[in-house]
């Protein structure tokens, strides 16, 4: 008996050229809140970003980037819900702590959805999914800290380039 399903050798150029034609074509990232929108394109720029502080509101943003209600981003981020909604109406800023992992977040939220070719449904299925090369949790639980974050990136960049191991 033949088998029906054929499979094909990994074209290591290919993934060697799209590596390539990322790293030609800078990501501009940007976060909408309050009115305002924030950009940021490197390091640098992410850096400068963080210290003016960005607003409570791009919480609400964040939870619907990841489909989920804002209890779960205000738990992620550590703030009570009181908190959240005397500074929210009073347009206060984040801290320099919050205000990078809502940055840090959102550019991994676009990087995943990017990974799972534009297919928001799937990525944030994947996000809520236990993970076995995170021990078994839900990449979504990682997302409290920046080393928790860089593991779920890490785990993003092997999807993308094919090592699951």
């Amino acid at each position: 008996m033949e088998n029906s399903l054929k499979t094909t050798r990994f074209k290591t150029r290919d993934s060697i050229n799209k590596a390539k034609l990322r790293k030609r074509n800078i990501r501009k990232w940007s976060l909408d809140a309050d009115g305002k929108t924030f950009t940021w394109s490197n390091r640098l720029e992410r850096v400068q970003v963080i210290r003016e502080g960005i607003p409570y509101g791009s919480l609400e943003i964040l939870s619907k980037k990841i489909n989920s209600p804002v209890k779960v981003v205000l738990n992620i981020i550590g703030v009570p819900q009181t908190t959240y909604n005397k500074k929210k109406s009073s347009h206060s800023l984040l801290d320099s702590r919050d205000s990078e992992l809502v940055l840090r977040i959102s550019e991994l939220i676009d990087f995943g959805i990017d990974v799972f070719n534009n297919e928001e449904e799937k990525f944030q299925r994947w996000l809520n999914k236990p993970n076995l090369s995170l021990r078994g949790v839900p990449p979504i639980k990682f997302f409290d800290t920046i080393s928790g974050i860089n593991e779920v990136t890490f785990c993003l960049n092997r999807i993308e380039y094919g090592n699951f191991a």
